[in-house]
């Protein structure tokens, strides 16, 4: 996908941010929708597909962590949280209601283009018809490659965004163990602790979607001392 021609979904009940995120945006190349609140967004998704939403997280009324759920429920769309809670732990509840990416205020409007930009990198490109298929079988689950996709016999495994980056990883590499640190860095994150426990997050969601029992997986594994690996049939 090109950067250009992703249409955005701003929620924020702050108007003067919704105004300056919006005309910041479009001045970048982005086709830019606007809501004011939870239910607002709900109307707006209701006829309309987005590339990625932009959402906050403390707003009256639905919070923005409710609403992420909601959608990761119905869509794969690509979320990243703006909040004003910087504390380790609010950021791992939004990676776990569902959300590819956070940003704490205040932040400086380059980087939220920067991580924007690194979010919609990672989503798949349409492969051309003539590719030939490659796929892992992992049990009942079988990952396309090439799509970047995943099916669970005739029925298509949503994916967010990370998961379909993290698939794109360990399938290039199956049977070898890729560290914490590997991961966050091809995931385009900032170095750290907070993100290899945000990378921890990440792979317990993906296991619930490949795993009989998620709490011992076959498939992706966890390798002591050396990080996670993808171990297909």
């Amino acid at each position: 996908m090109s950067e250009l021609d992703a249409h955005l979904l701003i929620v924020d009940d702050d108007e003067r941010i919704r105004v300056l995120l919006q005309k910041f945006l479009m001045r970048n190349g982005f086709l830019v929708t606007a809501a004011r609140d939870a239910e607002h967004a709900r109307r707006i998704l209701s006829g309309l597909d987005f590339d990625m939403m932009i959402l906050d997280v403390m707003m009256p009324g639905e919070d923005g962590l409710s609403l992420c759920r909601w959608v990761r429920e119905n869509s794969e769309m690509p979320i990243l949280l703006l909040t004003a809670k910087g504390e380790t732990g609010n950021r791992i509840e939004g990676l776990e209601a569902g959300a590819d990416d956070y940003l704490p205020k205040p932040f400086e409007p380059k980087e939220l283009l920067l991580r924007i930009n690194a979010v919609l990198r990672r989503m798949p490109e349409t492969p051309s018809e003539d590719t030939v298929p490659k796929i892992l079988h992992l049990g009942a689950i079988r990952y396309d490659l090439e799509r970047g996709e995943m099916w669970q016999g005739e029925d298509l495994v949503r994916l967010t965004a990370t998961e379909m980056q993290l698939m794109k990883i360990f399938s290039a590499k199956p049977g070898e163990a890729i560290s914490r640190n590997k991961l966050v860095e091809d995931l385009g994150r900032d170095r750290g602790q907070a993100q290899e426990r945000a990378v921890d997050v990440q792979i317990t969601r993906l296991r619930r979607k490949i795993e009989t029992n998620p709490k011992q997986p076959r498939y992706l594994q966890t390798v002591r001392g050396a990080g996670y690996m993808l171990a297909p049939d």
